[in-house]
């Protein structure tokens, strides 16, 4: 039986590719790669030359008991995603638990990651943190994952693509008016960024779609004086009322108001009208 070895490609620059990297891409008998052009260009850098397969999001099952039954036929394989760490985030994820199903041993081989070198810099609090990735772009699950967080006292974490920025930040200042957050871009690269800002400050600044490259949102959370206050029936009411001026459906408003307040959401609905 062969081994499955998780191997963190640099996030921009080449020169964070590790020799242990190095060595492991060019001694495994093929690679799971999410876009093997991208990877080719990495191989090319570093003088490998490796049969690759494409392992992402739309094949990753069927493509999965492929890589894992030629790892049992006693293949060795290595899976790397175009940019960080695989299998954090990533369609990597089911891959591994692919093989502990079919008790398929994996090494990991370390390397840069985006959202722990964007909490390092960010000068947030690193104690304790919650990585949250990408947020869904279906209303109905973004909705719900952000009231998750309402009462979320640890650092957060987001990715974000450039061009749905925007539409974020709109979502960080209605949900965390004020929040002290780190908008990080570009790590590792040319024109690498750190912005320490507030979420609402940060929707008036960059709503228009000025920021460009790979971001990582860092974002403080909830005061514990904010957490520890009592509220009374009127004030959540009253909070549930803003958040309708701002275009919030009632029903949501009451939701939001319950979880940062304790009240039940039936009982602030009751009082809206």
């Amino acid at each position: 039986m062969g081994i499955l070895y998780v191997v963190g490609t640099p996030i921009g620059n080449l020169n964070d590719f590790s020799p242990r990297a190095v060595e492991t891409l060019s001694s495994v008998d093929f690679i799971a790669a999410e876009d093997t052009r991208v990877t080719l260009k990495l191989l090319n850098h570093f003088g490998i030359k490796k049969e690759m397969v494409s392992y992402f999001e739309h094949n990753k099952l069927q493509r999965g008991e492929i890589i894992t039954q030629r790892i049992l036929n006693g293949e060795n394989c290595a899976i790397v995603t175009d940019a960080g760490m695989p299998c954090v985030s990533d369609p990597g994820e089911l891959l591994i638990m692919q093989c502990e199903e079919k008790g398929i041993t994996t090494v990991v081989i370390p390397g840069p990651t985006a959202f722990a070198s964007a909490l390092a810099i960010s000068g947030l609090p690193t104690g304790r943190f919650a990585f949250e990735g990408f947020l869904s772009v279906n209303k109905k699950s973004r909705r719900e994952h952000l009231e998750s967080l309402l009462k979320e006292e640890r650092t957060m974490i987001f990715y974000e693509a450039p061009h749905k920025l925007s539409n974020t930040l709109v979502d960080f200042a209605k949900y965390f008016p004020d929040r002290k957050l780190s908008i990080v871009r570009e790590i590792t690269k040319v024109h690498e960024e750190v912005i320490r800002t507030t979420t609402t400050k940060a929707l008036e600044d960059y709503a228009n779609g000025s920021l460009k490259g790979e971001i990582v949102l860092v974002m403080a959370g909830k005061p514990k004086s904010e957490s520890d206050e009592s509220y009374t029936l009127e004030q959540a009411v009253e909070i549930a009322k803003k958040l309708i001026a701002d275009g919030v459906k009632a029903t949501d408003a009451s939701k939001q108001s319950a979880a940062i307040t304790g009240f039940k959401k039936n009982e602030i609905y009751k009082n809206l009208v």
